[in-house]
């Protein structure tokens, strides 16, 4: 069940137009009304809102949770490839539950490398993708695929598929004898936490999935009987917060909660300008630039939101489609998550499988600088000084998140340093999150892409490049999406990863 407080309780008027709208909202969603996001939103929403009865519909598939946990009881490593929506979930739910769950969501050839470092014999590896064509995901299939049959494997008993019903994943893959679990098609990505896409790596690493259908299934009879609790919850991200909403998960035991949120609420809302622009912060105390408003699941700040974690995911989806109702946008679509797909395609067709060379505008150290400014600390202020008076930086960083998380810490000191909002994305994962709001919300970001020279690349199966050229592909292609519409771009490019993190922490400290 869920629970508020916060100081910003204070500020809802409960009488007023605005809240009678979320209300109303409230009740036509109750019946998945398509219409309330507009005509334009109409076709969308009507093939997208089965989420909606998740925490009932899903209980049909536990025994075939049960049967594939089962089958693969032996494994004691579970690996997913999926992204966005299909690996932020599992992820949350394994770090709540203190289970192992390594999760690929990256094309670093670093981070790739962790995931072939393990006992194969030992290993099932869950492939998530709605359709299967999402490039990262189906680059990793073929890496394991090799890998398996390498190992003198045969991957039908080690790889187990989450996609839609009669894409051409699902046909391909039942073709070759592996096994398959249908998600509902008529729910989006983002919304799919409570679908096979979050439950069957959960069943995987031992967490029981109808206890969380049960939480879920609860919190949302309670809002359904008495609207307040969301209503209060969006009129405060409609009509109280702006543009950044800064989210800490410090001290809920649900690490990752903030993760997961920001990709919904990013991507669902970072349309037509005039988005909510999550702010993952390290702590309550932090994040709190631009003005931001608080949230978070324990402790003190505007709101407090209280309850277990899958009563979390019902009611943060519920409010979310509550906000785009109120803001006039479609919170199923993600229309400019394509531009950067199709300027990495367009990269790796010209470059034809071989990576060129690139020569920074000045060397310092082991950080090549790609933009204005002779050493890393002219570049990072020149790039603060390119900020909007209401504008935020974004970090995005195309490297290692396990053996180069300290690079992390860049957020909250460029935070201090700056005194703007600053938000922090490990590539190409965030292309899947904050990636649409770059390009389709408030159009204020200054952006720092953060990239590495790989040590030894890997190679995908059946491709004529490996990924030490696909992310940087991916790197640069979202550069060109960025940079087509004039925002203020930097890169760091470490020719020795863990000493150019140092010198990039050390010049941020120094501002």
């Amino acid at each position: 069940m869920i629970s508020i407080k916060g100081n910003a309780l204070s500020k809802i008027d409960r009488a007023s137009t605005e809240y009678k709208a979320l209300q109303a909202f409230h009740e036509r969603l109750k019946v998945k009304d398509s219409t309330i996001w507009g005509p334009e939103a109409q076709a969308e929403a009507s093939i997208r809102l089965n989420w909606i009865d998740l925490p009932e519909s899903s209980r049909e598939l536990l025994p075939q949770f049960d049967a594939l946990a089962a089958k693969f009881r032996d494994k004691t490593n579970v690996v997913l490839c999926g992204m966005g929506g299909s690996s932020l979930g599992p992820e949350v739910i394994a770090q709540t539950f203190s289970k192992k769950l390594f999760v690929l969501d990256s094309t670093d050839p670093h981070y790739v490398s962790h995931a072939l470092n393990t006992d194969l014999a030992k290993t099932v590896v869950v492939v998530s993708s709605k359709s299967g064509s999402t490039i990262e995901t189906a680059s990793q299939r073929a890496l394991f695929e090799g890998a398996f049959k390498d190992a003198g494997l045969n991957p039908v008993d080690h790889m187990v598929f989450v996609t839609d019903p009669g894409s051409p994943l699902d046909t391909q893959v039942r073709a070759g004898g592996y096994s398959v679990i249908n998600a509902d098609p008529h729910v989006g990505g983002r919304f799919s936490v409570l679908s096979p896409f979050g439950l069957l790596p959960a069943a995987l690493i031992g967490v029981d999935v109808s206890v969380l259908l049960d939480n879920a299934s609860d919190t949302k009879a309670s809002f359904y009987a008495d609207s307040q609790t969301m209503c209060d919850i969006a009129y405060l991200l409609t009509h109280v917060s702006d543009q950044y909403v800064a989210y800490s998960d410090q001290g809920s035991g649900m690490p990752g909660l903030s993760d997961w949120i920001e990709q919904l609420v990013a991507e669902s809302t970072g349309k037509n300008q005039v988005g909510r622009l999550p702010v993952v912060a390290e702590s309550t105390h932090l994040g709190l630039e631009g003005n931001a408003f608080t949230v978070a699941f324990t402790g003190t700040a505007d709101l407090v939101v209280e309850g277990d974690l899958a009563s979390q995911f019902i009611v943060w989806e519920w409010v979310t489609a509550l906000v785009g109702a109120a803001l006039a946008i479609d919170p199923f679509n993600q229309p400019n998550v394509t531009e950067a797909k199709e300027q990495t395609s367009a990269l790796l067709n010209e470059w034809k499988g071989v990576l060129p060379s690139f020569n920074g505008d000045s060397t310092v150290g082991a950080v090549e600088i790609f933009g204005p400014g002779s050493n890393v600390i002219t570049a990072l202020s020149q790039l603060i000084s390119q900020i909007p008076a209401d504008g935020y930086i974004a970090v995005m960083a195309y490297l290692d998140r396990k053996d180069d998380v300290a690079i992390a810490e860049l957020r909250s000191i460029l935070a201090e340093k700056s005194g703007r909002p600053v938000t922090f994305g490990w590539g190409p994962r965030f292309l899947h999150s904050t990636g649409q709001f770059h390009k389709g919300g408030q159009q204020n970001g200054v952006f720092l892409q953060i990239t590495g020279d790989v040590e030894k690349d890997i190679a995908i199966p059946g491709q004529g490049y490996g990924f030490k050229t696909l992310v940087a592909a991916q790197a640069l292609g979202d550069g060109k999406a960025l940079a087509s519409r004039k925002y203020p771009l930097l890169r760091f490019n470490l020719t020795n990863r863990a000493v150019g993190i140092s010198e990039i922490l050390e010049a941020a400290k120094a501002l």
